[in-house]
């Protein structure tokens, strides 16, 4: 069905051959999968992009076959200088080398058309395509060319990128059914994989926000349970570093060089090294490490929460100094009951009453009186007089907030120990979300009032500022000096940058994430950044670098539990049907695993016929029958003796490389798959 071995490259006129992929797209994800399909896999790709604009004018941005291009030239160029027998083969069958951008622009067949019409994906070879992704920045384009891409070739495997998350079950559904239909009898497994309903910014937001907070855990959630990453700094000398449960990933950085260099694919020895083995680890002494901290069961999803919480209404009412005044009014009015009480030797209560009416002003003078009653009654007097400008801010502090309910919250003046999070777009809307749900106070930073996410922002009562980040003073009102980090996550990789820099200069040791496209771009800003700012700990990140591979494997019919950052390299956990992988299976998870590649996590024990299809989503239950979620099948704590069975279903820790590889000894080893 799919080939794995490199195929004949594409021209770009000529028509593709049976069993190819076809990517749709406007943005970097469509050319990160593209990328990903063809030099991992070793996929036949068609691209499909929307007309760039005019190449000829110097002073327009670069066309979207032009960007593509660049991209693809610099991907063959990397893997050609990796030398691991993995480089794309040219027109002439020989590999090309590594000034040879050709090569890589030639393996993947590219088109223009504005819209993915009947005509244009028929062009495409949709009727012998064996997957199509479709990755527009719009939900509407996406779905429209969804349905007609079923009706065209209702074999198809479909991957469609959503952000509306109950939009795209409903659609999963309905296409998964009408697959159903026109094949009868059709394998649940593969149903299954017919439709998958993916968002990038859903894959991309746990990792980015656990870039901003110390310590950067990453949770991977499968069938209940949550599997959580830990990124250990380089021991002191003379420590020792806890492996956890064990060791994903050999970091950069060193005790002699904590910053690290922040490497990827294409920095040589330099690059993290994922899924070391035994000896790799103990030889590693002083680096930092990736460990699997722990497992433990997930709750039930929460709602992101408020800013100030729901146990203090009057603190969203009234302000802080009203408040303070109220607080000493009071403290004053008890004073002046006590001195009466003990002046005049008055009942407690009757000294309670005497001190309100001469609060109130009701003319109840103390004539005759002895002189300590008619002082107290001259002091309460002036008491009352505060009193009345004080009711009359409460009124009108009371009146204005909730006239402003729906309004946008500025940052309170004692905030500290926040995030700044800069954009409210697809992507930060999420960050924010993930923020909140782990009670990290956030105060966010959008130019545009009528943004994505500003609505959620208002909902949640999370401080916001409006206005342009590189204009001078937005940052210092989002109180950039008391924040503990900024996730500078705008569409613009220029103005992430700046905004990072003048933080910076702000905070020296402030923590910074930029998200950056461009990798060359990224690893030159890291290691500027870290010459300068030795001590503060810098990230950038690629939502495209991370959502493609999640996109890859689901092309491929397979599911993703999650991708993770791993410095500038992506690490996989994949749930994977035993049967038919010949590095699995009959053996034990110890020759199982395969140092750099892939490791054997978890199997699931419950029944083939009783298993949830999807791993990554909690297990239903009747929460009025039952507390708690029924016991899960995941079984975690393997002996390395264990012998993986072709029932078995597994979970493992992958590179892209690694898991490639293993799809691709499953298709060699099952013929007709």
């Amino acid at each position: 069905m799919l080939g794995f071995v490199p195929p004949l490259p594409q021209q770009p006129g000529r028509p593709p051959s049976s069993g190819h992929m076809i990517v749709c797209g406007d943005d970097a994800l469509a050319r990160r999968l593209a990328v990903e399909l063809r030099f991992i896999y070793g996929e036949r790709v068609t691209l499909l992009l929307p007309p760039g604009r005019d190449a000829n004018n110097p002073e327009t941005p670069l066309t979207q076959r032009g960007r593509a291009a660049a991209l693809f030239g610099r991907m063959s160029a990397a893997m050609n200088r990796a030398g691991n027998g993995s480089g794309t083969t040219g027109g002439n069958g020989s590999t090309g080398g590594s000034g040879d951008t050709n090569a890589g622009v030639e393996a993947v067949r590219i088109m223009e058309a504005p819209e993915p019409s009947d005509d244009v994906l028929e062009e495409a070879g949709i009727d012998r395509a064996a997957a199509l992704a479709l990755v527009y920045d719009d939900d509407e384009r996406n779905i429209r060319a969804a349905l007609t891409a079923r009706r065209l070739n209702p074999r198809l495997r479909l991957v469609i990128r959503l952000y509306n998350r109950k939009l795209g079950q409903h659609l999963e559904e309905l296409l998964d059914q009408a697959a159903a239909v026109a094949m009868p009898g059709i394998d649940p497994a593969l149903l299954d994989a017919s439709t998958t309903v993916l968002s990038d910014a859903d894959t991309a937001a746990p990792a980015l926000a656990a870039t901003a907070l110390t310590g950067s855990n990453k949770i991977i959630q499968a069938e209940g349970l949550l599997l959580r990453a830990a990124e250990r700094p380089p021991p002191r000398p003379g420590e020792h570093a806890d492996p956890g449960l064990c060791t994903l990933a050999l970091l950069s950085s060193t005790t002699n060089d904590p910053a690290g260099a922040e490497g990827s694919d294409s920095s040589g020895d330099e690059a993290p090294q994922l899924l070391p083995d035994e000896r790799a680890v103990a030889d590693a002494t002083g680096r930092g490490t990736v460990v699997l901290e722990a497992i433990s069961r997930a709750d039930p999803a929460r709602p992101a929460t408020r800013m100030g919480g729901r146990g203090a209404p009057l603190a969203q009412i009234f302000s802080r100094r009203l408040r303070w005044s109220a607080l000493g009014f009071a403290l004053a009015a008890v004073a002046l009951v006590i001195a009466s009480l003990l002046t005049t030797k008055d009942t407690a209560l009757h000294s309670a009453y005497l001190t309100v009416l001469d609060l109130l002003g009701m003319n109840d003078p103390a004539e005759g009186a002895s002189p300590a009653r008619q002082i107290i009654q001259i002091l309460s007097g002036i008491a009352g007089l505060l009193l009345l400008p004080l009711l009359i801010a409460a009124v009108l502090e009371a009146f204005g907030t909730l006239r402003t309910a729906s309004s946008l919250r500025r940052p309170p003046r004692g905030l500290g120990g926040h995030v700044v999070l800069l954009g409210l777009g697809k992507i930060g809307t999420r960050v924010l979300v993930r923020l909140r749900e782990l009670d990290i106070p956030v105060v966010v930073v959008e130019e545009d009032p009528e943004a994505r996410g500003i609505p959620l922002a208002r909902s949640l009562h999370v401080p916001t500022v409006i206005g342009d980040v590189t204009q001078e003073g937005v940052l210092e009102a989002a109180k950039i000096y008391r924040a503990r980090a900024l996730l500078a996550l705008t569409s613009i990789d220029t103005t992430n940058l700046e905004a990072a820099l003048y933080a910076r200069s702000v905070k020296p040791d402030l923590r910074v994430a930029l998200r950056l496209y461009d990798d060359e771009f990224a690893t030159a800003v890291y290691r500027t950044l870290r010459t300068a700012h030795p001590q503060a700990l810098t990230r950038s990140r690629s939502v495209s670098h991370l959502a493609a591979p999640s996109f890859a494997v689901a092309m491929m019919g397979r599911q993703i539990l999650g991708a993770v950052p791993v410095e500038r390299k992506v690490m996989l956990f994949a749930a994977l049907e035993v049967a038919g992988h010949p590095q699995l299976e009959g053996h034990t998870v110890e020759q199982a695993f395969r140092a750099g590649a892939w490791r054997v996590l978890a199997i699931d024990a419950t029944p083939p016929a009783d298993r949830n299809p999807d791993l990554a989503a909690l297990p239903p239950f009747d929460p009025e029958g039952d507390a708690t979620p029924p016991p899960s099948g995941l079984v975690w704590d393997l002996h390395p003796g264990y012998v993986l069975r072709a029932q078995d279903r597994v979970v493992i820790a992958a590179t892209r490389r690694g898991l490639a590889e293993l799809l691709r000894r499953q298709r060699s080893a099952v013929p007709g798959r």
